[in-house]
């Protein structure tokens, strides 16, 4: 229980921007995570960090792990992509 505590407070603090600048539109956030996470951890982390209405979620496959997009509306009506490092997908190899 106290491990997921940990984890939640780590995606809080991930999600958060790292600069009070304004973001340009399209621009893209990321949030890495060693262990990555699942599609759905992804677009709830990111829909409680931003306030805002998920737009849409994809995943896709890059350098053998999992790289999720959520798209976002903002409450200022601006789409944001956040770009979520997933999980490391396993190769077979032992």
């Amino acid at each position: 229980m106290r491990f997921s505590i940990i984890m939640l407070l780590s995606l809080v603090f991930a999600a958060m921007p790292v600069s009070a600048q304004e973001a340009e539109p399209g621009q893209v956030f990321r949030i890495v995570q060693d262990n990555g996470m699942t599609l759905s951890e992804a677009v709830e982390s990111v829909r409680r960090s931003t306030d805002g209405r998920i737009v849409s979620a994809e995943t896709k496959t890059k350098n053998g792990r999992e790289v999720h997009y959520v798209k976002v509306l903002t409450k200022d009506g601006k789409v944001k992509t956040h770009k979520i490092t997933g999980r490391k997908l396993d190769n077979g190899k032992s």
